[in-house]
């Protein structure tokens, strides 16, 4: 996303509802990279959740990986 990143709305919005929640970083380090979560199932059950960040800022909403991970079945011995 790079440079262009900072000229989307989505961005500021995220930014500015960081601070208002309190959030200080320090704004080290790798700041071009964005993240993303998973929620893997045991043995074959594979990825049950997947969320990649699309904007800076982008979160993942709790309850569908609280959702994800109950689905998780242990795997038998």
């Amino acid at each position: 996303m790079m440079l262009s990143g900072f000229f989307r709305l989505g961005v500021w919005q995220n930014f500015f509802r960081a601070r208002r929640g309190g959030y200080s970083g320090n704004l080290e380090g790798e700041g071009f990279t964005l993240g993303g979560v998973y929620v893997v199932g045991a043995g074959r059950q594979g990825i049950l959740l997947e969320h990649r960040e699309k904007e800076f800022g982008d979160k993942v909403s709790l309850p569908s990986v609280l959702e994800a991970a109950e689905k998780i079945k242990p795997q038998a011995s």
